[in-house]
């Protein structure tokens, strides 16, 4: 674990050693940490860093989150939006610290984001769409309330995404995520949209297939 920059981390280096790597970034869910998606790690392209985040605000027992959900008295969850956007930016920071110690390719920025993560990842590529290549959205949707005000008025054109959703996702309902392509075809960003016969957590098909979409040119 590197505690040395804004963000703690664990890193994969690439076995295949460039001039400058590609980066996949690697953003958890509520009350997770930084070891969930680094198992997929040892899968992943030989030529990529693989660096995994951990989120700023402890869950107990062991947990962490990007930002607070709270429950009012009738069971509906709020998410905290104010801590989403400290998040967003803490995230973008971590970027330029990322590419400032390792040699990466600024223009091959990629993340990966599980239900929060996934969350977060669509706010920094749409708020900041000049520090992403391409966002693996999984299991999240689309909150406009914690992207830039001004984010429709961004070059948008250079994002790749590949979003997808368990059909049986007790926890973020499938009909969220299917207003996330709609969005997406209004705003003409390239995405892959794609179902899974899964709850909330990623199927092995899925794992495959937005592998597939990270090897894409």
């Amino acid at each position: 674990m590197d505690t040395s920059l804004s963000i703690s981390y664990l890193i994969q280096e690439p076995k295949i050693i460039k001039d400058s790597n590609p980066v996949i970034i690697l953003l958890h869910g509520y009350g997770s940490n930084e070891e969930d998606l680094f198992s997929f790690a040892p899968e992943l392209p030989e030529d990529y860093y693989v660096i995994s985040a951990r989120a700023p605000y402890t869950v107990p027992p062991y947990g962490y989150a990007w930002y607070a959900i709270t429950f009012d008295a009738d069971a509906n969850k709020f998410s905290d939006d104010a801590q989403a956007i400290e998040s967003r930016d803490l995230i973008v920071r971590f970027i330029d610290e990322l590419l400032a110690k390792y040699p990466i390719d600024a223009n091959n920025v990629n993340l990966v984001g599980f239900s929060q993560g996934a969350i977060l990842s669509y706010s920094i590529a749409l708020s900041y769409p000049n520090k992403v290549n391409k966002v693996v959205a999984l299991s999240g949707y689309f909150n406009e309330n914690i992207i830039v005000p001004n984010y429709k008025d961004n070059d948008l054109s250079k994002l790749k995404l590949f979003a997808s959703h368990g059909t049986v996702d007790q926890v973020i309902p499938i009909d969220w995520a299917r207003r996330t392509p709609v969005i997406l075809n209004s705003l003409n960003i390239t995405h892959t949209y794609k179902e899974y016969p899964v709850g909330h957590g990623v199927h092995p098909l899925n794992f495959k297939d937005f592998k597939d979409f990270l090897l894409e040119e």
